[in-house]
């Protein structure tokens, strides 16, 4: 009985191997909820998040689920802006409705279960919801001093009024963080009610609602927007905080536990094969460090190791240092 179940749960989760396959299983499942793994063989989370729908194919026989070797097809990758792995896109009618970023197996199971029963849960597993959604709400309006909730990201915004809201933060140098609304429906429409705000794009400063476009237009008008918004330090300056964050410093995609690319795995591995202790920064997480430090150091891809703040340089140099035995020595700042 058992062997049949495990059986059955591989057979539920089909794999795509090119864009013409993915573009036709979209046509052919456009009437039910189809849940896309974007994964990648190196990746050990992406194993058991596999795991994980295999066990939600069991249960919700009516979910589509698909996985997709995010490098092996990257025109569907690109198409649909896949950074990192694993990430999850979820469709109806051929549509992405939802997406997910990450190993989070309680959150992968909401999303599937919500979208699945198209709002049909009974009023007390409705309330459950609601409260977990004001918590995660909460934490996302407190995730920087400043956070702008817009439609795209702040290098390509997605709407007139949330490139112009950019435009004037930028122009008064103000730090922050923004959350692309597109990237996840419910907080699309769960922060409209929890702000009491219907509209995009939206201005949180230490979790209070600030206002949308015409209210920061207002303060910039009356001068007021430099005496309520916390200020950035220059990019220059902030690199160089960064790269001097640790003895050793490795800017990569992905961290410690989770490595996002196969060359950051890689530079991973050998750096933990010296035993010498070392900090790492996600520059998926922040996309002015990710293309500032490009110029900064004059170094166009990554991963990047910096040894008390200079640059030694990416997986390609690191190799050939480990192999000539030069590279412990500089770990450990005797070269």
């Amino acid at each position: 009985m058992a062997a049949g179940a495990a059986e059955a749960a591989v057979v539920a989760v089909e794999e795509v191997g090119s864009a013409g396959q993915f573009e036709e299983l979209l046509r052919l499942k456009a009437k039910s909820l189809l849940v896309v793994h974007f994964w990648a063989p190196w990746a050990p989370q992406c194993a058991q998040m596999n795991e994980v729908m295999a066990e939600l194919a069991k249960e919700l026989p009516q979910v589509s689920f698909v996985k997709l070797e995010a490098e092996g097809v990257p025109e569907v990758s690109e198409k649909y802006e896949i950074s990192s792995v694993p990430t999850f896109l979820f469709f109806k009618n051929s549509q992405k409705i939802d997406r997910l970023d990450g190993a989070h197996a309680p959150e992968l199971t909401k999303k599937v279960q919500r979208h699945a029963s198209s709002g049909s849960f009974p009023p007390s597993a409705n309330e459950h919801l609601k409260e977990d959604l004001n918590l995660r709400l909460k934490k996302l309006t407190h995730a920087a001093p400043c956070m702008l909730f817009m439609k795209g990201t702040p290098q390509e915004p997605r709407c007139g009024f949330s490139k112009q809201m950019v435009e004037i933060l930028h122009k008064h140098n103000v730090q922050f963080s923004s959350f692309d609304i597109f990237s996840d429906e419910e907080v699309r429409q769960g922060l409209k009610a929890y702000s009491n705000w219907p509209t995009y794009p939206q201005l949180y400063v230490s979790g209070e609602l600030i206002g949308g476009l015409d209210i920061i237009k207002e303060l910039e008008a009356s001068e007021e927007l430099d005496t309520i918004c916390p200020k950035a330090p220059k990019l220059e300056e902030r690199l160089k905080v960064l790269t001097n964050k640790a003895s050793v410093m490795l800017f990569m995609k992905g961290n410690k536990q989770e490595a996002k690319c196969g060359f950051s795995k890689q530079i991973l591995e050998i750096l933990n094969s010296t035993g010498v202790e070392y900090e790492t920064f996600d520059i998926l997480e922040d996309e002015e460090v990710r293309q500032g430090l490009k110029a900064y150091s004059n170094w166009p891809t990554y991963p990047q190791l910096y040894v008390k703040g200079e640059l030694v340089g990416g997986l390609d140099i690191v190799k050939e240092l480990k192999e000539n035995g030069e590279l412990l020595p500089i770990l450990r700042g005797e070269n």
